[in-house]
């Protein structure tokens, strides 16, 4: 089950991290966030050479915004403190866009 961040300290430390980590930026008020929830711990079974994490983009509104996350639910990936992956926009995802995002990042 996907963790959730509360702080930018632990952000920020996760960024460092030698395995790629995803960040999925939502909200509970948000219908298309709340669409994927179903389907989370399935994308995250099989992808375990990702480590998944949760973050409230309005809790977190300044790394957001630093970030550039416009629109939720959105994917960034982080691996040795650089961005190696971005799926962000203001549109549903599907699990399949989900994971063809993913299956992309592991093969860059």
């Amino acid at each position: 089950m996907m963790k959730q961040i509360h702080t930018l300290e632990e952000v920020n430390q996760l960024k460092n991290s030698t395995k790629p980590v995803v960040f999925l930026w939502s909200a509970n008020w948000c219908p298309d966030c709340l669409y994927l929830v179903p389907f989370l711990d399935q994308i995250e079974k099989d992808n375990p050479d990702f480590d998944f994490y949760k973050l409230d983009r309005d809790e977190l509104l300044d790394e957001a915004i630093d970030q550039e996350i416009l629109g939720i639910p959105s994917f960034t990936v982080f691996k040795n403190s650089k961005e190696i992956g971005r799926f962000v926009s203001k549109l549903r995802k599907t699990p399949q866009e989900i994971q063809e995002f993913l299956n992309s990042v592991k093969e860059a």
